[in-house]
């Protein structure tokens, strides 16, 4: 059987004109709006709570739930806009 050819591999050498990538998604307001939005959304539940229903909007009755849910919806929508 013949012997097959070895080929000779040359050593690995790493560029020499790296530079380092500056990676800047422009998108700083993502975070602090997505966890104020969870802060208040769960704030609006918990002063529901506590007070009775008299707070935030008494007329809205059990829908203040909702709109705390909401506020967290919404935290949950900008998170996707997170890179």
């Amino acid at each position: 059987m013949p012997k097959s050819r070895l080929r000779k591999k040359s050593d690995y050498t790493p560029p020499s004109n790296a530079t380092a990538v500056k990676i800047s998604s422009g998108r700083s307001w993502v975070a602090p709006l997505m966890l104020a939005l969870f802060l208040v959304g769960l704030v609006w539940i918990v002063t529901y709570y506590v007070t009775s229903g008299t707070w935030p909007i008494s007329s809205w009755g059990n829908w203040n739930i909702l709109a705390g849910f909401g506020f967290i919806a919404a935290g949950f929508g900008v998170s996707t806009q997170w890179k």
